[in-house]
């Protein structure tokens, strides 16, 4: 593997001379605020939802199940749960404790709730939108969405660009380098080996199509993470007596009182804004526009349910998942002991969970971690792809199959690469690629909100009505001359 490494290095310093300064332009003067700020519009256009609605969203999504030839709207969280679950949850969560400190968690909480709503619009839209494949599996996302609703085909292309960079590239690149650094720390296999396996066994299930991709997908992603919910919960019931300390060091510290890490004498608010928002979009996916990619391929009966479907993963991704990461770090003792004798030095995104998993469970718990990873990171570079594929299918439509066939080797390489890549380079590559992309789909759908809330209007009149699946009409629309008839088809009201 020394090939690739000689590769990387020389690319990785010309990149970083352009994309740091555009990334952290990107960061601190614009995604920050929007991405806040829409969640807060949407909250208010959709009168809470995510507080009025959150018992009927953990209920479609259990019972989204069915689809005949097509993909469920149960398999379609499933597989968007793939892309959410993987290393922002574990080595995500451990940078943002590690640069922001630990307010950083709760600004990740922050993006959480307003994210709800975020999530909603912009898969609601991908529903209304979408069009049928010749595979069986539907079509859509913001690249689609926009050309369709705002007629913008330069800015839906452009998006997929982005996501195509995003996911394709950066964000196959960090997956494969945390299951690397795991499986190294835990059982000392070399690198570029894991990255050799993890190609082999990824190749399996994309060549598959998205069909593969979301079957396998509703089969891991549940078991995952409710072995790694389990687990986070006897840790914290065996600590209860720490736990009102512990919340109280990250509401604290998200306004700049309490102990610092990464070497600073105390960091600013906005260094917890920052890290806390960034992982946290980068864990729940809320608003950057990759979510809606798998929402497209469900089959339901209306937009709004796979919408609410898409709101409810934002809850389990970060306010469960990520939650749990952040009570085994801040209950262990490496949290302190990094405080005290580890000022100015740095740590690397899954050590840091992984030492704190070993500080509770011993020897197992590094393992665990290793194991976690590998299920979690694995089923991301899975999703990525789908997300993918889709949008290859957007950018090369005449071109459709030879385009997904150079995207399925190109996937495979930059596992192969990420397998021994230098982490910081992977996650200054994942947040300029993803702030383009957040920025690009939050700009859209600000424009869009008001149909995903017909949308949902309608949906709640139908329950109102005792509709037990309300089923969409494109009529409810101003413009219904926009939707596929093959997808939505007219009926009697």
């Amino acid at each position: 593997m020394e090939p690739l490494v000689s590769f990387v290095e020389p690319l990785r310093d010309g990149l970083y001379a352009v994309m740091n300064p555009v990334s952290d332009f990107i960061w601190s003067y614009i995604l920050v605020y929007l991405l806040l700020g829409a969640g807060l519009v949407f909250t208010i256009m959709t009168r809470g939802m995510q507080f009025r609605l959150f018992g009927h969203m953990a209920r479609v999504t259990v019972t989204a199940r069915g689809a005949g030839e097509g993909i469920s709207g149960f398999q379609a969280f499933a597989t968007s749960m793939a892309a959410r679950v993987g290393t922002g949850n574990l080595a995500g969560v451990a940078l943002a404790l590690w640069i922001g400190g630990p307010g950083a968690i709760f600004w990740m909480w922050i993006t959480a709730l307003v994210g709800f709503a975020t999530a909603f619009i912009e898969s609601t839209l991908a529903q209304v939108y979408k069009h049928r494949n010749e595979d069986g599996v539907f079509r859509g996302g913001p690249a689609y969405y926009i050309e369709r609703c705002l007629g913008w085909r330069w800015l839906g292309a452009l998006f997929a660009v982005f996501l195509i960079i995003a996911y394709g590239l950066a964000f196959n690149v960090a997956q494969s380098n945390t299951i690397a650094q795991g499986m190294n720390g835990a059982f000392d296999i070399p690198k570029w080996a894991t990255g050799l396996v993890i190609a082999f066994l990824a190749g399996l299930v994309i060549y598959g199509g998205l069909k593969s991709v979301a079957r396998t997908a509703e089969k891991i992603v549940p078991v995952m993470a409710i072995a790694y919910l389990l687990v986070s919960l006897w840790i914290l019931v065996t600590n209860i007596t720490a736990v009102p300390e512990m919340l109280s060091l990250i509401v604290m510290s998200a306004f700049g009182f309490g102990p610092a890490m990464g070497g600073a004498a105390g960091y600013a608010i906005k260094a917890a804004m920052e890290n806390g928002i960034k992982r946290g979009l980068f864990s729940n996916e809320a608003g950057m526009g990759s979510t809606p990619n798998a929402a497209a391929q469900a089959t339901v009966k209306h937009p709004a349910a796979q919408g609410l479907v898409q709101s409810f993963g934002v809850f389990v991704d970060t306010l469960v998942i990520c939650s749990c990461t952040a009570v085994v770090i801040l209950l262990s003792g490496v949290y302190e002991r990094l405080l005290s004798t580890a000022q100015g030095e740095s740590i690397e995104g899954i050590q840091l969970t992984q030492d704190a998993m070993v500080d509770h469970l011993g020897g197992f718990g590094e393992i665990f971690i290793a194991l976690a990873i590998l299920f979690f990171a694995f089923t991301s570079i899975l999703a990525n792809f789908s997300f993918s594929a889709v949008n290859i299918e957007y950018l090369f439509r005449r071109h459709a199959r030879q385009a997904v066939s150079g995207l399925k080797v190109s996937i495979l390489a930059m596992v192969l690469i990420g397998s021994v890549a230098e982490l910081e380079f992977v996650w200054n590559f994942a947040d300029l690629a993803m702030g383009l992309m957040a920025t690009t789909n939050l700009f859209a759908i600000l424009i869009m909100a008001p149909i995903a809330i017909t949308v949902l209007k309608d949906y709640e009149r139908q329950r109102r009505k005792g509709v037990y699946e309300p089923v969409f009409q494109p009529s409810v629309l101003k413009r219904p001359e926009l939707v596929d008839d093959d997808v939505w088809p007219a009926k009697d009201a």
